[in-house]
C-alpha cells in the first residue's frame, strides 16, 4: 500500500472514531460536555479575574501601539536625512527623505533632529485642510561639504535650495527628477558654486551643474504670469481670447527660453533633464554636452548656438544664432538628446571626436507615416573622416518605425549647415 493510500486510510479511521464518540455525548450535554484532561467549557461563567486580566491586555495593548508610534516617528524624523562621514573628515549629505511638507531647505549644517507641528488652514473651497510644519535642529558643529548622487532623487515637493558656504562638493546627479524644484540658491561665500537667477553652475561659471526641473514655474512668478500657457491650436475656441501671437512669443521667450552663459564650457551629467524648455541657446566656445544632458526634453523644438555676447536677461539677435550646435563642440555624451521628438533639425559639427550610445535615442517617431523629431542627422565630416575620427557608440543615431521593422536614423555625410531662418 502506498504512502498516499495508507495515509487516506487512516484519515478514514480516525473519522470514524470521532463520529463514533461524538454520537455518544447525549444531546443536551452537547455544549458543557468535559473531555478527559481537558478545562470543563466555561459556558456563562465568569472567568477568575476577568477584570484585571482585561485591563492587563489592555494596557499591554496601548504601550505596543504607543511604542509602535514612538518608534515609527522616531525613524521618520531620523531617517530624513542621511550622512556619510568622509575619510578627510567632512560630512557629505547622501539621501534626503522628504518627510513630508519641507518646500524649501538650505543645507549647511547636519540636522539633528526634524521637529514638526500640525495646523489648519482653509482651502480655495473653504475646505479645512491639516498641514505639517517642520523644524529643523542643526548641529552647528557639523557643516555639511558634500551632496552625494541622487541626495534628492525624485523629491516631488522641494521647490527651493540654498547651498551653503560650506559645500565645496555636489554631484552633478544630486538632484535628479525633482519635478517640483524651481530654483537653487548658492551663499555669496562658497568658494566652487554659484547661481545665476536660480540654476546652478561652477564658481567661475564655466559648467552648468543644474538647470531645475520646474523653473519656469519660478520665471512665471517672477514675470507676473498667472498659469501655465501651453500654444494650442483650440486657443480661440477655447475662450482664451488674451492668448494671442504677441502673448505666445512673449511667454515662450521669457518661460520657455534658455541663454546658456557665454562663459559655460560644459552642461554636465543629467544638467538640463525634463526641462519644459522651448529653445536653448549654446555659446560658441561650449565643448561638451555630458550624459543625459537635455534627456527627455520632449517640449524642445530648437537648440541653436549664438556667438559674441549676450547680457543677462536678453535674447540673441538674428545676426549671431547658426542653427544646431557649436562648431567649438567636441562631446556628446550618452543619452543627451533622448527623446528630442520635437526637434527637427541636427548638425554634428567637424569638431566632434565622441557621441555616447544613445545620443538620440527615441528622438524621431513614424507618426502615421510622416517622420517627426530628428529623422534624419547632418555631419560635417563626409564619411571616412567621420568613421576615422568619432568615437560612436552603440545606436547613437536611433530608430524609427518603418513598417514592420525599425530603421535606423540616417547620418548625411558631408554637409553644410541649414542657414539660420
Amino acid at each position: 500500500m502506498s504512502k498516499k493510500e495508507k495515509t487516506k486510510k487512516s484519515n478514514l479511521i480516525d473519522q470514524s472514531s470521532y463520529d463514533s464518540y461524538k454520537d455518544s455525548i447525549p444531546e443536551d450535554e452537547i455544549w458543557t460536555f468535559q473531555v478527559e484532561g481537558l478545562q470543563k467549557p466555561l459556558i456563562r461563567k465568569s472567568v477568575d479575574n476577568a477584570r484585571v486580566k482585561k485591563i492587563l491586555i489592555t494596557a499591554v495593548l496601548a504601550i505596543a501601539v504607543s511604542v509602535s508610534i514612538f518608534f515609527s516617528f522616531y525613524i521618520l524624523h531620523n531617517d530624513a536625512f542621511k550622512y556619510t562621514a568622509l575619510k578627510n573628515g567632512s560630512t557629505e549629505l547622501t539621501r534626503f527623505s522628504n518627510p513630508g511638507e519641507i518646500f524649501e531647505l538650505r543645507i549647511d549644517y547636519v540636522v539633528s533632529d526634524v521637529q514638526s507641528e500640525s495646523y489648519v488652514e482653509k482651502n480655495e473651497a473653504g475646505d479645512s485642510v491639516r498641514h505639517i510644519k517642520y523644524n529643523l535642529v542643526k548641529n552647528e558643529n557639523v557643516p555639511i561639504t558634500a551632496i552625494h548622487e541622487y541626495a534628492f532623487n525624485c523629491d516631488e515637493r522641494i521647490t527651493r535650495i540654498e547651498i551653503g558656504a560650506s559645500v565645496t562638493s555636489i554631484d552633478n546627479k544630486a538632484f535628479y527628477s525633482c519635478y517640483a524644484l524651481r530654483e537653487i540658491r548658492v551663499d555669496a561665500e562658497n568658494p566652487n558654486y554659484c547661481d545665476i537667477d536660480g540654476v546652478l553652475f561652477t564658481k567661475d561659471k564655466t559648467e552648468l551643474i543644474c538647470y531645475p526641473i520646474d523653473h519656469d514655474a519660478y520665471l512665471r512668478e517672477k514675470y507676473g504670469y498667472t498659469e501655465q500657457y501651453w500654444p494650442t491650436e483650440n486657443w480661440k475656441s477655447e475662450g482664451k481670447d488674451k492668448y494671442n501671437e504677441y502673448y505666445t512669443h512673449e511667454y515662450e521667450d521669457k518661460i520657455n527660453t534658455y541663454v546658456v552663459p557665454a562663459s559655460v564650457k560644459v552642461i554636465g551629467d543629467l544638467a538640463m533633464n525634463y526641462s519644459e524648455l522651448f529653445r536653448i541657446y549654446l555659446p560658441e566656445g561650449l565643448e561638451r554636452l555630458e550624459s543625459l544632458a537635455m534627456f527627455r526634453n520632449w517640449h524642445l523644438e530648437h537648440v541653436d548656438t549664438y556667438t559674441g555676447a549676450v547680457a543677462e536677461g536678453e535674447l540673441p539677435n538674428k545676426e549671431q544664432i547658426k542653427p544646431s550646435l557649436p562648431d567649438s563642440l567636441s562631446y556628446i555624451g550618452s543619452d543627451c538628446f533622448n527623446s528630442a521628438i520635437e526637434m527637427d533639425y541636427m548638425y554634428i559639427p567637424a569638431n566632434v571626436t565622441y557621441i555616447g550610445h544613445h545620443a538620440f535615442w527615441g528622438a524621431a517617431r513614424n507618426e502615421k507615416g510622416r517622420l517627426i523629431g530628428i529623422y534624419e542627422i547632418h555631419a560635417a565630416l563626409d564619411k571616412d573622416a567621420f568613421k576615422a575620427q568619432v568615437e560612436a557608440g552603440d545606436q547613437w543615431t536611433g530608430q524609427y518605425d518603418n513598417g514592420l521593422f525599425p530603421k535606423n536614423v540616417p547620418v548625411i555625410y558631408g554637409e553644410a549647415r541649414t542657414p539660420a531662418n
